[in-house]
């Protein structure tokens, strides 16, 4: 039996790791981009923060209508938080391509939408009705809609099979509860709406603090806040009494992003955050990481686990946390123990020899305690997350040399 040649062998194996290594998924901007009758519904995706999430779902479908539908929906003057709810009504969460819609079972499904799985839609109100009527045509319509439907479907845009489907829908499906008045950020108390749900604590120390002003300036255009639970924040306290009033600011603020994450971005970006404290030299930033559903920010001090979610709607998320964020601006890291001294040549009788001294309490340890001043960022390179490797990228690169040397062979 004839082996296959190093070549071949170098070809199969590269194919494989380029296979494993591709991991660029859809981009609906960049799929209306080149639509331009389409150019104001892209750009209310983009403005309301929608096309980043229909970009990481799998198996959707996006219901885009023309420049002269999106005209009638904005002569209602809606709010652009209202808007992102029309627009979540338009993505269904499933595929369906043209001969799909044409092939449904029994002539009608019903499709769940985003709008629907914001939890901002009651009962089937976030629902649509898909319908194969005669003469070719297919009619969509809300769940709850009792009269014929007011959209058709028109013609398909893109299709990705079983990924996504863009299709056009001759114009925008009505929805009270999608149209329905959504309140600003602006409205929104911050510390009630931390305190009312397990961070009371942190939420009057807040009030008592400049950072309050900063978090309500930031939430309009985006914002994302870290809340250590009342245990956590109770424990830290005493040090934080210790902090100048300087210090104090900086620590609250170091538990907000200036832009609104969403917990599925939380989960899919990992790495480093600049923070609401992050002032030019002051990095402040923290480091975003993700186990499977579990979502951790981490310092150089402390890994802390978000526990709960308490606000996650555009432009405004507030999440639990189980510890305090510690900022190496603020606190000193623990220094690194003494190697043990090395056994003596000749060991005393055991009833001479002396008990090795007691280990330090975790109490004296100073790894949380207020710094003197901002520590070198010499010790960045230690962090786990501060080196970053990408190993596809890298086994691309070695087999695709290795392919070429091969073939020169």
């Amino acid at each position: 039996m004839q082996l296959p040649s190093s070549a071949t062998v170098a070809a199969a194996v590269l194919s494989v790791v380029l296979l494993i290594c591709a991991t660029e998924a859809h981009n609906i901007t960049n799929i209306l981009a080149s639509h331009t009758q389409f150019s104001t519904f892209n750009r209310y995706l983009t403005t309301t923060h929608l096309a980043a999430e229909i970009n990481r779902r799998q198996t959707i479908t996006v219901c885009v209508v023309d420049n002269a539908g999106m005209s009638d929906l904005l002569s209602k003057h809606l709010s652009i938080y209202t808007i992102k709810n029309v627009l979540s009504f338009h993505v269904l969460l499933d595929y369906f391509d043209a001969k799909k819609l044409h092939q449904i079972t029994n002539g009608t499904a019903l499709a769940a939408t985003m709008f629907q799985a914001t939890g901002s839609a009651t009962g089937s109100s976030g629902f649509v009705n898909i319908t194969d009527l005669k003469g070719g045509k297919v009619g969509l319509s809300p769940a709850d809609y009792n009269a014929p439907p007011p959209a058709k479907f028109v013609k398909s845009i893109v299709d990705i099979p079983y990924n996504i489907s863009v299709i056009q829908i001759s114009t925008i499906l009505p929805s009270d509860e999608a149209e329905a008045p959504t309140p600003g950020p602006s409205q929104m108390n911050l510390t009630f709406l931390m305190s009312a749900q397990g961070c009371k604590v942190f939420a009057e120390t807040l009030l008592a603090s400049p950072a309050e002003k900063t978090f309500e300036d930031n939430v309009d255009g985006g914002l994302t806040i870290f809340c250590p639970g009342d245990d956590a924040m109770k424990k830290f306290l005493p040090k934080f009494k210790n902090l100048t009033a300087e210090g104090k600011q900086s620590l609250l603020e170091y538990h907000g992003i200036p832009i609104y994450q969403s917990i599925s971005n939380l989960k899919s970006n990992n790495g480093d955050m600049n923070t609401l404290a992050t002032d030019g030299a002051k990095k402040y930033a923290v480091v975003i990481q993700n186990d499977g559903e579990d979502v951790t920010i981490k310092t150089k001090l402390v890994t802390a686990k978000i526990t709960g979610t308490l606000v996650d709607k555009l432009p405004l998320a507030i999440y639990s946390l189980d510890k305090v964020l510690l900022p190496k601006e603020l606190f000193k890291a623990a220094p690194t123990p003494a190697p043990a001294p090395a056994p003596e040549a000749h060991a005393e009788s055991p009833k001479h020899s002396k008990s090795p001294p007691a280990p330090a309490s975790p109490a004296d340890s100073p790894a949380d305690s207020p710094a003197d001043g901002p520590n070198s960022d010499a010790d960045d390179l230690t962090d786990s997350g501060a080196v970053k490797y990408n190993a596809g990228a890298s086994l691309a690169a070695v087999f695709s040399s290795w392919f070429a040397f091969n073939l020169l062979m």
